[in-house]
């Protein structure tokens, strides 16, 4: 474009417009302070405009559109302003005008003059070392709404993003010092910034430059002097992109928060594991279930009622809350799910929502380490001034429907079945201190477990006799099996 400037004409409409101007200089008592300040910016930028074309070199492109765009920003903002009393005036600068866009024809992304539309706000940073463009920009988006930052320099560019919450940067490529590129990849960089979408304008129509820019992240350009719709247009788009970055950006940290009040509310019942794949499988909460083979473990404090009897209703809770405490952690700990707490009972569950191949085995290890924690609890509980206590267990192995019961608001996940009160029936045979199993436990224990009393039983609800084992000790290296 400059190469084509001189005698080009354009210039000659521009000029005589601008003469036309300064000898409307009595209509300017009738302005007020602001159009009158913004009417000599115009002349300076018209001034400025001569010296340019006077002296023409290979950055003349990009100043003379710099020029241009203040020229027709500061007609713009007067022929915006200015009422019927100054139609003279008025229709100089319709002409101006029209010469300004006629000098900048050969660039599509300049329209006919229109009426800017209303856009949702936002924060825009405008950086850009040429001061009427800033104050330009600064007054367009001032009156659409919008809060403008401005910075004459990329370091100042960065110390603003570093302060204030940005919604759109307009950036100037070409700049002393930093330029927009720098700009550009340092906000890109920054993990902080990167989503907030960045504008490049640019003096010059170097596609290739534009087309660096945005393969570096920037979201959109424009060519200078810019339209005031398409910059409009541009923004609007700039701070939708940001408003959905930034709505994604919340329900991320819902769901964040979501997962760690799960994981805190139900890390309480069931091992880490189950959690974790209740969150990747959230289909596994909703209503049903389905048969598996589970193995059952179910505790209770021998005669708590009569101890309770005796007890402070705080002491009671203390009591409880050490002795639960102590044994869903053995559970979890040894892949368990906790389903229910009755009162000092436990019911505890391997084998659902996830099945292996040992859970058999390590429901019986579970109950001989819960067995063995009891010596420890009394001996907290002595030291609180509370009574011992002795606990009895029933493990069974069998098919049940596991899965969550309930309804739609309120539901949560255990077993039912046959084998679920069978168990319940096996632990009201033990003694304290006693861990009695089910003879299709028994026969799912690897060697080495060693077993005591054995009986055959009548359990009420059940029709055929029941087979329980009394198992004493895990197995140990080198024993001989009583299994």
């Amino acid at each position: 474009m400059a190469n084509n400037i001189a005698g080009s004409p354009w210039t000659d409409h521009v000029f005589k417009a601008m003469a036309e101007l300064r000898g409307l200089e009595y209509s300017r008592a009738e302005l007020s302070r602001e159009q009158s300040d913004d009417f000599d910016k115009l002349l300076s930028a018209s001034a400025a405009l001569e010296a340019l074309l006077a002296d023409l070199d290979e950055h003349s492109e990009h100043n003379l559109r710099n020029v241009l765009g203040a020229m027709r920003g500061y007609a713009e903002l007067l022929c915006e302003d200015l009422t019927a009393i100054h139609s003279n005036l008025h229709a100089v600068l319709q002409r101006l005008l029209k010469a300004i866009t006629s000098a900048a024809s050969d660039n599509s992304a300049l329209r006919s003059l229109q009426v800017v539309d209303e856009a949702e706000s936002g924060t825009i940073l405008a950086v850009d070392d040429t001061a009427e463009n800033l104050d330009l920009l600064g007054r367009y988006l001032t009156r659409s709404g919008h809060r403008v930052l401005t910075a004459s320099s990329g370091a100042q560019a960065l110390e603003l993003l570093e302060h204030n919450s940005i919604d759109t940067v307009l950036l100037d490529l070409i700049m002393p010092g930093m330029d927009g590129n720098e700009v550009l990849n340092r906000i890109k960089a920054n993990a902080e910034w990167r989503a907030i979408p960045v504008i490049v304008i640019s003096g010059r129509q170097d596609m290739e430059g534009i087309i660096t820019c945005i393969e570096a992240g920037a979201d959109d350009y424009l060519f200078k002097p810019f339209n005031p719709v398409l910059l409009q247009a541009r923004i609007k788009a700039g701070l939708e992109r940001k408003r959905w970055h930034d709505l994604e950006d919340q329900y991320r940290q819902q769901l964040e928060r979501n997962e760690a009040f799960i994981r805190s509310t139900f890390g309480r019942y069931v091992s880490d594991e189950i959690v974790a794949n209740l969150l990747e499988q959230p289909e596994g909460l909703s209503l049903g279930g389905d048969l598996r083979e589970v193995t059952i473990l179910m505790s209770d404090i021998r005669k708590f009622s009569t101890i309770c009897e005796n007890l402070a209703p705080e002491n009671v809770m203390k009591l409880l809350n050490t002795y639960l405490g102590t044994m869903s952690d053995i559970i979890m700990a040894h892949q368990g799910t906790v389903d229910e707490f009755i009162g000092d009972g436990i019911l505890a569950i391997f084998g659902a929502p996830i099945s292996r191949d040992d859970d058999t085995e390590r429901a019986v290890q579970c109950a001989l380490e819960m067995q063995a924690a009891v010596a420890t609890i009394n001996r907290e509980y002595v030291e609180a001034g509370l009574p011992e206590v002795t606990m009895g267990i029933g493990v069974n192995t069998g098919t049940v429907v596991a899965g969550n019961i309930g309804s739609e608001k309120r539901s949560k996940y255990g077993i039912v079945g046959h084998h679920v009160n069978l168990t319940a029936r096996i632990e009201e045979r033990t003694a304290g201190g006693e861990i009695l199993v089910s003879q299709s436990t028994l026969e799912k224990l690897p060697t080495g477990f060693t077993t005591g009393r054995r009986e055959q039983v009548k359990v009420k609800g059940i029709n055929k006799s029941v087979d329980i084992i009394q198992i004493t000790a895990a197995p140990v290296t080198g024993a001989v099996s009583d299994v």
